[in-house]
């Protein structure tokens, strides 16, 4: 991609970027109308964790993905071969592909990027090499898990995959917002004309690297995760992969394509204000930027999907900043964390495709798991169960360990004469 395109060249008018094509791994649901489904219905992915020993621990539970077959959605590469992640990815993105009506042949003629998102990259499959070389000595090590390890795998996979080569690949690490950040990557690649369409998003498996870590800072919840509720706990670590298809909306239109949501704009900002605490103005400002690049206005925004991870810290640091900028009566503003656990990397992704299927199909996802809201977050977070509602406009947080903060504005597709 070292030419310009005629798209970026002085004068030129960015161009409108839509959402066609979505791929979900979780543990509410493989797919996306299975995650649709789930959503609407409130459908926790809590359980005890299995994926690796939890042993020594008071609690484990966690929101792993059950009923994942890899040599289902791989079939150019050997399942054997990718890691966890990358198998989680490889699929979404796979299904993302297939939901947009789009052969890879088609994606091939193409110039794209593959930006995904993660905060561990294979750390699942590090554990297993740590296991490996305390159990057996360094000498024995698996070469193949070895070769696993590294988070550019989540990207490139794809690329492998699908057989595409006039692609860039990339994988972003910037923790619990990076599947929000990679979105924002794939976003600007379209509308700036350097890409003709993006599969971008977020992956990450469950591990007990970062299992531990959230452990040991008193932020794992004993059963559920309990966004919001003034008896909330903490996390659940999650797993599993969003990845979404976008293209510029003059070819969705000249191929028919079904539009589940127009990209609008979104922010960025790294406040490093602390290793693990929020920055509410930071926080604030950020929304700022997403809905200054969108042009919208904050009255406008008729849902928020919040980072919402049940730590105390960070949902009352949230609220506070979405009353900042929205006032008393911020939309409804709802967690899907509650369902889906912390999927770090992948979190904002999945929370993203929540967003565009609530565009589609108009009802709010619930925040599940509640019981009494905390009265330092004043919000509506739509308890337990799922509402209708006409939706035109939604707001997509996403916040991360340093003070990495992305959030994503995203609209009902509407064309030039209504809109």
């Amino acid at each position: 991609m070292s030419t310009v395109p005629l798209d970026m060249m002085p004068g030129a008018s960015p161009r409108r970027v839509v959402l066609t094509g979505m791929g979900v791994v979780s543990s509410i649901g493989i797919g996306v109308s299975e995650f649709a489904a789930s959503l609407r219905a409130g459908r926790s992915g809590a359980g005890p964790i299995s994926q690796f020993d939890t042993a020594g621990f008071a609690h484990a539970n966690g929101c792993e993905v059950t009923g994942f077959e890899p040599e289902r959605w791989v079939s150019h590469l050997d399942p054997e071969d990718l890691g966890r992640a990358s198998q989680f990815s490889v699929a979404a993105a796979r299904m993302a592909v297939a939901d947009a009506g789009l052969t890879t042949r088609a994606l091939a003629a193409e110039r794209g990027l593959i930006c995904i998102g993660t905060t561990d990259g294979e750390s699942h499959d590090l554990d297993r090499l740590v296991e490996m070389e305390l159990r057996d000595g360094p000498e024995n090590m698996s070469a193949t898990v070895a070769g696993r390890v590294s988070p550019i795998r989540l990207s490139t996979t794809i690329a492998q995959e699908l057989g595409l080569t006039d692609v860039e690949t990339s994988s972003i690490a910037t923790a619990c917002a990076a599947g929000n950040y990679a979105i924002g990557s794939g976003f600007d690649a379209v509308r700036s004309g350097e890409a003709d369409f993006a599969l971008c998003g977020g992956a990450d498996a469950i591990c007990r690297k970062t299992f531990t870590g959230f452990y040991r800072l008193g932020t794992i919840a004993p059963d559920v995760c309990r966004p919001f509720d003034k008896d909330r706990k903490g996390i659940l670590t999650g797993e599993g992969a969003g990845v979404l298809v976008l293209e510029p909306l003059e070819s969705a239109l000249a191929r028919g394509a079904r539009i589940y949501a127009e990209v609008l704009g979104y922010g960025l900002n790294c406040d490093a204000y602390h290793q693990v605490a929020p920055h509410q103005e930071s926080v604030t400002r950020c929304m700022e930027l997403a809905l200054k690049d969108a042009g919208v206005d904050p009255r406008d925004v008729d849902m928020i999907s919040a980072h919402g991870t049940g730590t105390k810290a960070n949902d009352v640091t949230e609220t506070r900043a979405i009353r900042d900028l929205f006032g008393d009566n911020p939309p409804p503003t709802v967690s899907m964390k509650s369902m889906l656990g912390h999927t770090m990397g992948a979190a904002s992704a999945l929370a993203a495709i929540g967003c565009a299927l609530a565009l589609t199909h108009g009802f709010i996802p619930p925040t599940i798991n509640h019981v009494t809201t905390d009265p330092e977050c004043q919000i509506d977070c739509v308890p337990n169960e799922a509402v209708e509602a006409g939706l035109r406009i939604v707001q997509n947080n996403g916040m991360a360990f340093g003070g990495n903060n992305a959030v994503l504005i995203l609209g009902a597709y509407e064309d030039e004469v209504n809109s």
